[in-house]
């Protein structure tokens, strides 16, 4: 996979392009990254990429003409065009769903990070391909939400995880959140782990992070539960649930 992320912070990504398992990732030759500094393409001589909104108002805009030539960059640096996602509070939600085309899409991709008040309405309606957010909240620019992304995107891609198995039962991976983990020892401070996860019967164990699945996103995410298609097996195992915590 190939990722162009253009920025005023190029900086912010050289770390996080090195580490964990997306350096290695790099190393293996599965992802191929760019950085495209929009301010090396300003025509101002100043380097400036903002300037006053029209019609007055507060703060400044990211102008079109170093975007634009950002963009231009980008998608040259992997010799074709790329699928432009500009990182906005304003754009669709990003979901586990998303993150899973994106990472079977076929052609670069290229992260568009905006600052100050914004970008150009005419780089987001003639340049860009999608608009993106993390949440209904707003960051100081695109950066942090870019690599939200670009973690959750490349992690998908067959080959960086060692051990693919792991994908398959995460949260948002097939609509619930994930059960409760435990690890060694088995008392820690007095807090013990369930016994069902000591017995060593499978068909059990499955039962019980399927129900513990369901009660934890009933609790914390009812919305997801809203849209997620029960069986009467699960309406029996919530009924379950609700006796245990009477």
């Amino acid at each position: 996979m190939q990722i162009a992320v253009v920025t005023i912070f190029p900086g912010l990504f050289e770390p996080f392009f090195a580490e964990s398992l997306i350096g290695k990732g790099v190393e293996n030759g599965l992802l191929e990254f760019g950085l495209v500094d929009i301010r090396e393409y300003t025509a101002d001589k100043h380097r400036r990429v903002d300037d006053v909104p029209y019609g007055g108002g507060p703060g400044m805009v990211m102008t079109p003409q170093p975007l634009h030539a950002a963009l231009g960059a980008a998608h040259e640096l992997f010799g074709r065009n790329g699928h432009v996602i500009f990182m906005s509070p304003q754009g669709a939600p990003f979901t586990h769903s998303r993150a899973r085309s994106l990472a079977e899409i076929d052609c670069p991709l290229i992260l568009l990070c905006g600052r100050y008040e914004g970008i150009d309405q005419r780089i987001r309606d003639h340049f860009v391909d999608e608009e993106l957010s993390l949440g209904d909240f707003v960051l100081n620019g695109g950066e942090l939400a870019a690599m939200a992304v670009i973690e959750a995107v490349t992690r998908l891609i067959p080959g960086m995880m060692g051990n693919q198995d792991s994908l398959s039962e995460e949260s948002h991976t097939n609509g619930l959140l994930e059960y409760p983990q435990y690890s060694r020892p088995a008392d820690f401070l007095g807090h013990k782990v369930p016994e069902i996860l000591l017995s060593g019967h499978h068909a059990n164990i499955q039962k019980w992070r399927h129900r513990e699945s369901l009660l934890r996103t009933r609790a914390r995410r009812p919305d997801l539960l809203a849209r997620y298609p029960l069986t009467q097996d699960d309406e029996r195992l919530l009924d379950e649930g609700d006796g245990d915590e009477r």
